[in-house]
C-alpha cells in the first residue's frame, strides 16, 4: 500500500508538472521538453465566399498532422490591409513568420527585407524540390522571381475572366452560348443589354483595382505584347498610344455607349450587382467563381476576356512568402506548411471551394478536380486562358506606382483630364519614383 501511494503521488506530480509519467516499479520522473515550433501566418482574402474559413480549416488540418508545429492563421483583411499589418508588425519587432501577399509585391517585399528567397530551401529538397517548382504553371511562376531568385510560391492565384448573364443574353436576342470576343462586340453587346434597370457591362475603376483591369486592356491592345512595365519592375510604359486608346475605350463605355455605370465603379460592388441582375457582364477574378456559382439565380457563363489586337488577360492574386532571419526550425516549419497548403489535393480543394485557378499541373490529375470540371466545365476557362495571360502591373514600390496609375485613371474617368493627359502624368510621376532603382 505504501509503495502504491508513493507511485500514485509521483504520477499525479508528473501530470501536474507536465512531465512524462512513471510506473510503480521504476519510480522515476522524466521531464518532457516543449519542442513545439510556433508560427504566425497572416493571410488576406479579396473575394466573396468562404475562403477565409477554408484557410483556417486547412491550417488546422496541418496542425493535426504535424504535432510538433503550431501554425496560427490570422485573417488580415484585403491585400492592402495585409501589407500594412505586416509592416506594422515588422516595425514592432514581431513580424509573422509567413504570410500571403500579392505576387506584385515581390520586388517591394524583397527590397524592404520583408521576404526571403526560397532557393536554398528548394535546393535542400533535392530532386523533389526541383519537381515541386517545375509542377507550378509557368503563367504563375513567371511572377515569383526577383533578380533570378524565387521569393514567393503561387497560392491563391487568378486571372480576370468575363462573367455574363445568359438569361439576359437570351432576353435581348443574343446567343447565350457566345460571349463577346472583341472590344467591338463588347461595346455592341453591352448596348443591347442595357436598359432602365440594368447596365450592359461592369469594369472596376476604383483605386487598387483599376490597374488590374487596365493591365488586361493594355495587353489586348499591344502591338508587340508589351506589358505596362518591364520584367525587372524598374520601368513603366503607361502613355503609349495603344494604352491611351485603351483608356479612351473605357470612357466610351461610360459616356458614349452609356452601357457602363458612370463614375468610379467599385470592385467589391460588381459581383453583388451581377447576382442582382443589375449588370449583365462583369470583368472579375475567377476567384469569385464559387460565389457566383453558388448564388446565381439565373444561367450564367464564363468566357475569355474580349481581345482587340490580341487575346490577353492579366494574372493576379496572392503568393506565400517567408519572413527572413528565422531560426532554422521555424524556417523549415514554414516551408513544410507552404508545401502542405500547395500539395495537389489541397490545390484542388482550394480551387473547387473558392474558384481560384489550380496552380500546379498535378492538381489537374486529381479525381476531385476531374469530377469538378465535368460538372462545371466553365471553371476551366481561367486555366485555358492562362497561356494568353501576363502579370498585372508589377514594380518596385508597387503600392505607390499603383496609386499613381489609379489616381490618374480616375482623373480621366471624372473628366479632370483627357486619357492622354492622365497617362502622361502617370508616366512622369511613376518614372520619378522608379529612378532610384535604375
Amino acid at each position: 500500500m505504501k509503495r502504491f501511494r508513493k507511485a500514485l503521488l509521483i504520477c499525479l506530480g508528473a501530470l501536474t508538472l507536465g512531465v512524462t509519467a512513471c510506473n510503480d516499479s521504476k519510480e522515476q520522473v522524466v521531464e518532457k521538453k516543449d519542442e513545439t515550433t510556433k508560427l504566425t501566418f497572416y493571410f488576406p482574402v479579396n473575394v466573396g465566399g468562404k475562403a477565409a474559413n477554408l484557410v483556417s480549416e486547412m491550417t488546422e488540418e496541418f496542425n493535426k498532422q504535424n504535432t510538433d508545429i503550431v501554425v496560427e492563421p490570422v485573417y488580415t483583411g484585403n491585400y492592402d490591409d495585409t501589407v500594412t499589418k505586416i509592416q506594422t508588425a515588422a516595425q514592432g519587432g514581431n513580424p509573422p513568420e509567413l504570410f500571403v501577399s500579392l505576387a506584385t509585391q515581390r520586388f517591394t517585399l524583397s527590397n524592404a527585407g520583408m521576404a526571403m528567397p526560397l532557393d536554398d530551401l528548394i535546393k535542400k529538397d533535392g530532386e523533389e524540390g526541383k519537381k515541386y517548382i517545375e509542377d507550378f504553371l509557368p503563367g504563375f511562376m513567371e511572377d515569383s522571381y526577383v533578380e533570378g531568385k524565387i521569393y514567393p510560391i503561387p497560392f491563391q492565384r487568378s486571372t480576370m475572366v468575363l462573367f455574363y448573364n445568359k438569361d439576359a443574353f437570351t432576353e435581348v436576342g443574343l446567343d447565350p452560348e457566345k460571349a463577346p470576343t472583341t472590344w467591338a462586340e463588347l461595346a455592341d453587346y453591352s448596348v443591347k443589354l442595357t436598359n432602365d434597370h440594368r447596365k450592359g457591362v461592369g469594369i472596376a475603376l476604383n483605386s487598387g483595382s483599376a490597374q488590374w483591369g487596365f493591365t488586361g486592356f493594355a495587353l489586348q491592345n499591344s502591338t508587340d505584347g508589351k506589358n505596362l512595365m518591364n520584367e525587372d519592375g524598374k520601368k513603366v510604359y503607361f502613355n503609349t498610344p495603344e494604352n491611351v486608346e485603351a483608356l479612351q475605350f473605357w470612357l466610351d463605355l461610360q459616356n458614349k455607349y452609356k452601357s457602363m455605370a458612370s463614375g468610379i465603379v467599385q470592385w467589391t460592388d460588381l459581383p453583388t450587382q451581377f447576382l442582382a441582375g443589375e449588370v449583365a457582364m462583369i470583368y472579375h477574378t475567377t476567384g469569385n467563381f464559387a460565389n457566383i456559382r453558388d448564388n446565381a439565380k439565373f444561367n450564367y457563363g464564363v468566357a475569355f476576356l474580349p481581345g482587340n489586337k490580341r487575346v490577353a488577360a492579366p494574372t493576379g492574386g496572392g503568393n506565400f512568402y517567408i519572413t527572413p532571419n528565422l531560426s532554422p526550425e521555424k524556417e523549415a516549419a514554414a516551408w513544410k506548411f507552404i508545401k502542405f497548403m500547395t500539395n495537389p489535393d489541397n490545390v484542388a480543394k482550394w480551387s473547387i471551394e473558392t474558384g481560384y485557378v489550380p496552380t500546379r499541373e498535378s492538381a489537374y490529375q486529381t479525381e476531385q478536380l476531374k469530377e469538378y470540371y465535368t460538372k462545371y466545365p466553365e471553371a476551366l476557362v481561367a486555366y485555358e486562358q492562362l497561356p494568353y495571360a501576363k502579370p498585372e502591373l508589377t514594380t518596385y514600390n508597387a503600392a505607390q506606382i499603383w496609386r499613381i496609375l489609379n489616381d490618374n485613371i480616375q482623373s480621366a474617368v471624372t473628366g479632370e483630364a483627357t486619357p492622354q493627359e492622365a497617362l502622361d502624368n502617370a508616366q512622369r510621376e511613376a518614372t520619378e519614383v522608379l529612378n532610384e532603382y535604375n
